[in-house]
C-alpha cells in the first residue's frame, strides 16, 4: 500500500498484476525487438516555441509546443519531473478527434524552460497571483466611515479566502447594498492595489495578450495541482474548464512521507536516451512503448560532469529489468552488443535526471495541501480522471456524489494516465467539452 501511494505523487507507480506491461519478461516474438529509440516532438506539434517574460530579476524564458489555429485552447501541464513532451501522443490524438489548440509548456526547472531562479518551484511562482491589498472592510471603516478599531484580521489573502476580482467601484457598491451592519458578517473582501501573475498567468498574457482566447485547463500529478490553484486564483480569466489527472489531496499527502525512498529507488544516470526509455517501460514508469519514446527525451539530459567524478553513479544502468531475449538464437550477438554498450559508455557522456525532485521536498505540501477543497472552489465545469476509484478522498467523495465534477476511472492505467492510455483520455475530454458546448468534434470523426 505504502509503494502505491507514494509512486502516485510526482512520478508513475510500478505496475500491477495483469497490467500491459506486468511482467519484466515481454516477450515480441522469435527474432522481433522493441524499438526504444527517440522520437521527435515534431511527429505530433506543429510549432515549437520559447516564451520570454519578464520578471523582477530579468526574463525567464519557457519552452511551449503548439498545434492548431482555431478553436479553444488546450493548456497542458505536466507532473513533476515529466515535460511538456508527455503530451505528444495525446496532442496527436485530441487534435484530430475536436476543434481546438494545444499549447504543452515545460514548467519551470523541467524541460527545456530556462528560469532565473529554477529552485523556486512553489505553487504561489507556478500558479497564483502574487498578491497585495488591503481587507476592504478596514478599508471602509477607517476610510469611508472615520472608525479606528482593528478588524482582527490580516489584510493579506490566505490561500482559502475568497478571491472576489470585482474592480474597486463594484465592491464598494456591493459593500453598500448589503448594509454597514452586514458588512462584519462578509467573507473578507480585498481591495487590490497591485496584482502580479506568476508563471502560467506570465506565459498566457505574453501569448494572447489582454484578450485571451477560451482555454481549458488540464494538469496531471503536479500540473494537476499547479491547475487548481491557478483557476482557484482566477489567474486565466478566459478560463472555460479544468481538467485533473490522478492528482487526489489525500492520497498525495499520504504519500509524501515516503517519497523520497522511491526518489532513491530510481537509477541515477543512464547510459544513453534509449537506455531511459528502455527503463521506464520496462519498470512501467509509461506503459505506452510510443509515448515514452518522446517524452522520456525531456526527463533527462547529459550528466555536467564526468564518468569518472565523484558524482555521478558508475552504476549506469541500476534499476532496469533487463529482457530475457531468445538465449539461444541471440546469445552471441546480446554479448556482442554489449561490449559495444560498455565501449560507448566509456567515449560517450552520460545522461540524468533533468531535475532532481528530492530537492523539490519543501514545495511538496503546497502542491497538494488545501488541494480538494479549491478544486471543489473553481467556478467552471471540472472534469477529474483517475487511474483507481480509491484515490478519491473524503471531500472529493462528497463532492462527486452532490454533482460538482464529473470523474471518470481509467482501469489498466499506470499514474501517467494520458501516457498510457492517450485514446482514452482523449475521448473523455472531448465527449466533456462538447457536452458543455466548449467545442465540436471534427468533420468526419465518429464518436
Amino acid at each position: 500500500m505504502e509503494k502505491q501511494l507514494h509512486l502516485n505523487v510526482l512520478a508513475s507507480r510500478p505496475p500491477v498484476s495483469g497490467g500491459l506491461q506486468s511482467r519484466s519478461k515481454m516477450r515480441m516474438g522469435p527474432g522481433r525487438k522493441r524499438d526504444f529509440s527517440p522520437l521527435s516532438w515534431s511527429e505530433y506539434f506543429e510549432a515549437m516555441e520559447d516564451v520570454e517574460v519578464e520578471n523582477d530579476n530579468g526574463k525567464d524564458t519557457f519552452r511551449i509546443y503548439c498545434s492548431g489555429q482555431h478553436g479553444p485552447v488546450l493548456l497542458l501541464l505536466h507532473g513533476g519531473g515529466h515535460s511538456a513532451l508527455s503530451w505528444a501522443v495525446f496532442t496527436a490524438v485530441i487534435y484530430n478527434r475536436i476543434n481546438c489548440r494545444v499549447v504543452a509548456m515545460d514548467l519551470r526547472a523541467h524541460g527545456d524552460t530556462k528560469v532565473k531562479n529554477s529552485d523556486d518551484l512553489s505553487a504561489e511562482t507556478m500558479a497564483k497571483w502574487e498578491e497585495t491589498g488591503r481587507d476592504l472592510r478596514q478599508w471602509w471603516r477607517i476610510t469611508v466611515r472615520g472608525w479606528r478599531e482593528p478588524v482582527g484580521e490580516r489584510g493579506e489573502l490566505s490561500q482559502m479566502s475568497y478571491r472576489l476580482l470585482l474592480s474597486p467601484i463594484e465592491t464598494l457598491i456591493c459593500c453598500l447594498m448589503q448594509g454597514e451592519n452586514r458588512l462584519a458578517a462578509t467573507p473578507r473582501i480585498v481591495l487590490f492595489t497591485r496584482t502580479k501573475c506568476q508563471d502560467i498567468g506570465k506565459v498566457v498574457e505574453t501569448l494572447y495578450g489582454e484578450n485571451p482566447p477560451p482555454i481549458m485547463m488540464i494538469g496531471h500529478s503536479m500540473g494537476g495541482a499547479i491547475a487548481v490553484h491557478t483557476a482557484a486564483a482566477n489567474h486565466v480569466p478566459s478560463l472555460l474548464g479544468l481538467c485533473v489527472i490522478d492528482v487526489v489531496e489525500g492520497t498525495a499527502m499520504d504519500a509524501l512521507n515516503s517519497m523520497q525512498n522511491f526518489l532513491r529507488s530510481r537509477p541515477k544516470t543512464f547510459k544513453s536516451v534509449e537506455n531511459a526509455i528502455e527503463w521506464s517501460v520496462k519498470s512501467g514508469q509509461i506503459r505506452n512503448v510510443e509515448s515514452a519514446r518522446v517524452s522520456m527525451g525531456g526527463q533527462v539530459k547529459k550528466c555536467e560532469e564526468p564518468l569518472n567524478s565523484p558524482g555521478v553513479s558508475k552504476s549506469i544502468i541500476d534499476g532496469i529489468i533487463e529482457e530475457e531475449e531468445e538465449e539461444e538464437e541471440e546469445g552471441e550477438s546480446n554479448h556482442k552488443r554489449k561490449k559495444e554498450d560498455d565501449q560507448e559508455v566509456k567515449k560517450d557522456t552520460l545522461y540524468t535526471w533533468q531535475i532532481d525532485l528530492s530537492k523539490t521536498e519543501k514545495y511538496w505540501e503546497g502542491w497538494f495541501s488545501g488541494l480538494s477543497a479549491l478544486f471543489l472552489s473553481c467556478p467552471v465545469p471540472k472534469l477529474l480522471l483517475l487511474a483507481g476509484v480509491d484515490r478519491l478522498d473524503k471531500d472529493l467523495t462528497i463532492g462527486q456524489m452532490q454533482g460538482k465534477f464529473q470523474m471518470q476511472v481509467l482501469p489498466q492505467c499506470g499514474h501517467a494516465v494520458h501516457e498510457d492510455a492517450p485514446e482514452k483520455v482523449a475521448d473523455a475530454l472531448a465527449s466533456f467539452m462538447v457536452r458543455h458546448k466548449f467545442t465540436e468534434f471534427k468533420e468526419g470523426f465518429l464518436c
